[in-house]
């Protein structure tokens, strides 16, 4: 008769090889501490037949006891008090003995899934910042989640272009909103379509930050005796495009010539070619059939946001900055 040593799944009673972690059947966990596996070790060395049921004996039960998991396995599995098997996350009674699973615990299990399963509820995930935090989460559970440096409960502390208390992500029935706290700087949001601008109006493409004027195409004096200022002869243009640098300050500023102000990295009336998140052609800024000025992305990489005011809906998938943070919203179907 062929003897096999292994281990023996605490789940579904099946045979597997010694050194395996899971179960090939039923994927449960088969790890059982140390003693299990000295037992096993001697077990796979043995050689005296006259000892082989004793020792397939002891693994058997050491395979029954309740697996070392750490505090995420705990949560989704509940290890029967009567016969020590798992039952999954979700079964009110124990699979082998009939038991029944405690109502606290069923409580705990709903209360440690529900929140991030809701329906409607969002989060927000860190996709650039300046803290090495990139890919964390913030669940936004409840009725206010303010966002700021200091006074927040979504804190950058080392983001100086954030107010203490910056921004406030609301649900108003089952929408969310980002509300601005009257921050300094503002907050961006990714366009996905054209948008309409008025004077005054912020946006970015790449790291630049960029506003948006009206210009009054008819010349007048300077002075009560009638003078005009003599200057370079100006083309007829409706809007210009001006950069605004760190401290205030004001860079580039270019006129349309024609119907738009485009922005990019080479090629375009407004040209940054060494900022790495701008593409080639990144986006412009052109008048509408009625007069009115339109922001559109031109296919970047990177995107481009502009910068609301007073508050936004947020939809999944939008993304926005706050100070030098970029967060991508998610919101569960």
């Amino acid at each position: 008769m062929t003897e096999y040593v292994g281990w023996i799944c605490g789940q579904c009673d099946a045979l597997a090889e010694v050194g395996v972690d899971r179960c090939q059947r039923c994927g449960a966990s088969l790890h059982l501490g140390e003693k299990a596996k000295a037992g096993a070790q001697e077990q796979s060395r043995a050689r005296d037949p006259s000892g082989a049921q004793e020792k397939s004996a002891a693994v058997l039960e050491l395979a029954r006891m309740p697996p070392q998991e750490d505090g995420m396995e705990q949560a989704r599995t509940y290890v029967c008090k009567q016969c020590s098997s798992p039952v999954p996350a979700g079964h009110r009674f124990c699979g082998a003995c009939g038991a029944t699973v405690p109502d606290e615990h069923l409580k705990m299990r709903t209360d440690y899934f529900g929140p991030m399963q809701s329906p409607g509820r969002a989060r927000l995930v860190l996709i650039r910042g300046d803290q090495g935090s990139e890919g964390l989460s913030y669940m936004l559970q409840g009725s206010d989640h303010f966002a700021g440096r200091e006074d927040a409960q979504i804190v950058f502390p080392s983001d100086r272009w954030l107010n203490p208390r910056h921004a406030n992500f609301v649900y108003r029935g089952d929408k969310l909103f980002v509300v601005d706290e009257g921050s300094l700087n503002g907050i961006y949001v990714r366009v996905r379509a054209p948008v309409p601008l008025d004077a005054g109006d912020q946006f970015i493409c790449g790291e630049q930050v960029l506003r948006v004027e009206r210009l009054d195409v008819e010349a007048t004096p300077s002075d009560e005796s009638q003078t005009y200022f003599y200057v370079s002869p100006r083309h007829p243009s409706a809007f210009c495009v001006v950069q605004l640098l760190q401290g205030g300050g004001l860079g580039m500023t270019v006129c349309a010539r024609e119907q738009a102000v485009r922005i990019g990295r080479e090629d375009s009336d407004m040209n940054f070619p060494t900022d790495i998140y701008m593409s080639g052609k990144h986006a412009k800024v052109e008048m509408g059939r009625e007069g009115g000025l339109m922001l559109v992305d031109e296919g970047s990489k990177n995107g481009t946001f502009l910068r609301i005011r007073g508050e936004r809906e947020l939809v999944h998938g939008d993304y926005l900055f706050l100070g030098k943070q970029l967060l991508r919203v998610e919101i569960t179907a």
